[in-house]
């Protein structure tokens, strides 16, 4: 398994890729070339993911060596719809998928949607001024907080629950933004289709780390079960969707957010392709500026399933740290 140390001086690469772009794999490392001559070039063995926006060629040598050095390719189309990937991790961990198999209580999925709410409520702790109308949601958030560990709620009323609190805070956390709520089929604003942009580089982010472990992505404690729906990595990813949230605010106050680099048609809001690679880079920084954390947490995730430790042993995100 990877290490601490080791993870810590993995790379995260995002490579947009034009036509008559080629990827291939030359003395240990990744060379993206066209006819111009070499557009990127990195080292296998620092790299933890490649994200491919576009189509390419890519060789049989590349997939090899993707197994070999241990880090996972990302097929994207322009508009960041995943089509394929490779991802690296360990095969074959049957007593960890017992154990997920045999799971059948509520307390995990309780203790992620307490660490997502929590870290909800130091989001909007975070800002200087505090309206009253933000110090009431701030109140209210900690009584769902608190009421999730008093009350006990079973998945369909935790889903409530946390229904409640996002709607509350994401009203909050947006308020100086022009901002329908959280809509991410109809995209009827373009913080939707960002908040969409971050989330799906979080959600590859994630079930790459899992995959580190051996987890079955598709067995979640929290979200349903569907046919080839990677409950798991939903799972889990929710307690850092703040941190997409917090950035993409931040952007806005920054002025990095311009109308101009939206398209909409049919009522729906898109990135254009010439604009998308600067709001991946503050989306992806952000990541990447959490990964060590991320890592962290899920390592001590596994250690505490493996253990069948009670939920009140596993890691808590407080403070930007794990805990």
């Amino acid at each position: 398994m990877l290490s601490y140390p080791d993870f810590k001086q993995k790379q995260i690469v995002f490579a947009f890729v034009s036509r008559g772009d080629k990827l291939f794999f030359r003395n240990d490392n990744i060379i993206v070339k066209n006819d111009e001559g070499i557009r990127h070039q990195s080292s296998a063995y620092k790299l933890f993911a490649l994200f491919i926006v576009g189509n390419m060629s890519i060789t049989t040598g590349l997939l090899q060596r993707a197994k070999h050095f241990g880090f996972s390719i990302f097929l994207m189309t322009h508009s960041f719809r995943l089509y394929g990937s490779l991802i690296s991790g360990i095969e074959g961990n049957f007593l960890l998928r017992g154990k997920q198999y045999a799971y059948k209580d509520d307390g995990i999925a309780r203790y992620l949607v307490e660490n997502k709410i929590n870290h909800q409520i130091e989001q909007l702790k975070k800002r200087r001024y505090k309206s009253s109308e933000l110090s009431n949601a701030i109140v209210q958030l900690q009584e769902y907080h608190q009421n999730i560990a008093a009350k006990m709620p079973d998945a369909q009323n935790l889903l409530g629950i946390e229904g409640s609190a996002s709607k509350l805070y994401f009203k909050n956390i947006f308020d100086n933004i022009e901002w329908h709520g959280r809509e991410p089929r109809v995209k009827r604003d373009i913080v939707n289709v960002l908040l969409d942009i971050g989330y799906t580089l979080l959600f590859h982010m994630v079930d790459a780390l899992l995959n580190i472990y051996g987890f079955d992505t598709y067995k979640g404690v929290y979200h349903k079960e569907f046919y080839q729906r990677k409950s798991l990595v939903t799972d889990i990813m929710e307690p850092f969707r703040p941190w997409i949230d917090a950035r993409i605010r931040k952007a806005y106050n920054l002025g990095q957010i311009h109308r101009a680099d939206f398209i909409k048609v049919d009522g729906r809001y898109m990135l254009s392709y010439k604009a998308s690679k600067s709001y991946v880079a503050i989306l992806l920084d952000e990541i990447i500026k959490q990964k060590e954390v991320m890592f962290v947490f899920i390592q001590r995730y596994y250690r505490a399933f493996m253990k069948e430790l009670p939920v009140s042993s596993y890691p808590q995100l407080i403070g930007g740290k794990v805990c």
